[in-house]
């Protein structure tokens, strides 16, 4: 700890050459990008000694995966001519956001309880940067467990039809909604007084993608289920994938997703800052 204090405690300012005019001081937005960055290696440096989470997080979708397609895939009818793999892939990709963005909350609960934010403030680190550490951190992991589950999707029979620009479209709309996932848990761990509330309050978040069109056409559910399934923001997200990745028309669902994503990570960015003042002062 000594070491990172020391890390982020600006380099001693040299004096001005006799007759120089000072330049301009750095404002605080100026700061908050390089602060941000260095929170962020904080984050995934803790993330990687804490190796039990981290294979939790990145193993547990690629068992979903397996689960779901050797276990339920041979029963499950999706009154597509698409392999079961194929259709599943979209839903198992929002569930490892669930499951990463999860840690971020815990991440930010444990901080405020050992009191590391204080020290940071102490040090002039903004609110600001110290979050969007914790978030970023969240996005690479996501993204690594992304890789992980489409790499064995693709061993096991994932075949897309997408052209570049879907896949783009695709990595995009993703991004999109780990990053509001991810700002979406950092104010639950701001909002939580524990580590084990953190993690108890992001279960409602990583349960969505079940009643959703992840694993099962949401016209085979329940009329009620249904209703909350088709106008629950996963299911949006995960049409939107399934047609970018299978070469079809997708509509206006794409931007029916992104608007979701906007709504999410703008309403949970102003949560988290009012949380972060309340809590953090």
């Amino acid at each position: 700890m000594r070491d990172l204090m020391r890390d982020l405690m600006p380099d001693p300012t040299p004096d001005p050459t006799p007759g120089a005019i000072p330049g301009p001081m750095p404002g605080p937005m100026a700061a908050a990008v390089p602060n941000a960055l260095i929170m962020t290696g904080r984050s995934l440096r803790l993330s990687r000694r804490n190796v039990d989470a981290l294979i939790t997080a990145l193993a547990l979708p690629v068992l979903l995966l397996l689960i779901f397609v050797y276990f339920f895939g041979g029963a499950i009818n999706t009154g597509t001519d698409t392999r079961y793999v194929t259709y599943v892939v979209p839903g198992v990709l929002l569930l490892c956001a669930g499951f990463g963005s999860a840690g971020t909350a815990v991440a930010v609960t444990e901080d405020l309880k050992a009191g590391i934010i204080d020290r940071f403030r102490s040090l002039d680190v903004g609110g600001t940067a110290i979050l969007a550490g914790h978030v970023l951190a969240s996005v690479a992991r996501n993204l690594l467990a992304t890789a992980l589950v489409l790499a064995l999707a693709f061993a096991i029979g994932f075949r897309p039809a997408a052209t570049p620009a879907a896949w783009l479209a695709a990595i995009a709309l993703l991004v999109a909604f780990i990053l509001a996932l991810s700002w979406l848990s950092a104010a639950v761990g701001l909002l939580a007084k524990s580590p084990e509330a953190a993690n108890g309050y992001t279960f409602f978040v990583t349960f969505l993608p079940y009643p959703s069109s992840a694993f099962v056409p949401t016209d085979t559910m329940p009329t009620w289920l249904a209703t909350f399934s088709d106008h629950q923001p996963v299911t949006p997200v995960i049409e939107s994938l399934r047609t970018l990745l299978l070469g079809q028309p997708a509509g206006s669902t794409p931007w029916v997703a992104l608007a979701w994503c906007g709504g999410i990570l703008v309403g949970a960015v102003v949560m988290a800052g009012a949380l972060f003042r309340r809590r953090v002062g």
